[in-house]
């Protein structure tokens, strides 16, 4: 009995050593691999949605040769395929270390419209939900992070071939921010703090000057005056909707302009 317990104790022990030998040569399978392999590979995983497994393999290709051509490029792709694969986080803290380690790389422009797309894409939720969610627990963080990555972008390289799209994307989101804006100022008007929604909308008047916005800003303006008694500054704002906008679908005066605006708003 003793003997056929130490049979198997050491049966045990070969197929657990086997075992590990069989698991360690999987986990090294990369070994020997030279730099143009090790990118090749990674970059066929990239191309195929396979993005842990790339971004293994670019992290392989910069530990074992950091000093090499590919080095960081790697450290590039590392960073698209975490935003591809929707890690925005490792995404943006790998764009960061890259931005850090290399400012005068010759496309560190390409890194800084990265970091837009990032934060670009995060507000997107932001707009998906803009008519679920209650107007004050919105923050546009993410809106003004993306606008403020790309505006690095245009302001440190205004000839990048990158520089016209992002100047698109930051008036996008500059329409965006506005919008936010305006919501806030028709969540005070609905609950009456006037006073409160006038001083909104006039901030989307200083701050968001070319956005579309600037029409329902105005309206806010003169419907809060109007309810503040405040008639002077009414028929003032009133004189330059008219001008600005003598097509308005917030012209008509009165009760029928208040049911037309909680139509719109509803």
């Amino acid at each position: 009995m003793q003997k056929k317990l130490s049979v198997v104790a050491a049966t045990l022990v070969l197929l657990s050593v086997t075992g590990c030998g069989l698991f360690s040569e999987k986990a090294d399978e990369t070994k020997g691999w030279s730099a143009t392999k090790l990118y090749s590979e990674a970059n066929e995983e990239l191309e195929g949605q396979h993005y842990e497994r790339a971004i293994q393999l670019y992290e392989k290709l910069e530990s074992s040769y950091p000093f090499g051509t590919y080095a960081q490029q790697a450290q590039m792709q590392i960073a698209y395929a975490y935003y591809k694969s929707q890690d925005q986080a490792q995404a943006l803290a790998a764009v960061e270390r890259f931005i850090k380690l290399h400012p005068n790389h010759a496309n560190v422009d390409y890194m800084y419209y990265l970091r837009g797309l990032i934060n670009f894409n995060d507000q997107i939720g932001f707009l998906n939900f803009i008519y679920e969610q209650d107007t004050t627990e919105r923050d546009p963080k993410a809106t003004r992070e993306a606008f403020a990555a790309f505006k690095q972008l245009v302001d440190k390289f205004p000839n990048s071939k990158y520089t016209p799209d992002a100047l698109d994307r930051m008036r996008f989101l500059v329409n965006a921010m506005a919008s936010y804006e305006v919501h806030v100022a028709r969540y005070y008007f609905r609950r009456g703090a006037y006073l409160a929604a006038a001083n909104r909308a006039m901030g989307i008047m200083n701050d968001y000057r070319d956005s579309p916005a600037i029409e329902e800003a105005l309206f806010i303006m003169i419907r809060s005056y109007d309810k503040l008694g405040m008639t002077e500054l009414r028929d003032d704002t009133t004189r330059v909707f008219k001008l600005n906008y003598p097509t308005s679908k917030f012209l008509d005066e009165g009760k029928k302009a208040e049911r037309q605006w909680w139509q719109l708003w509803n």
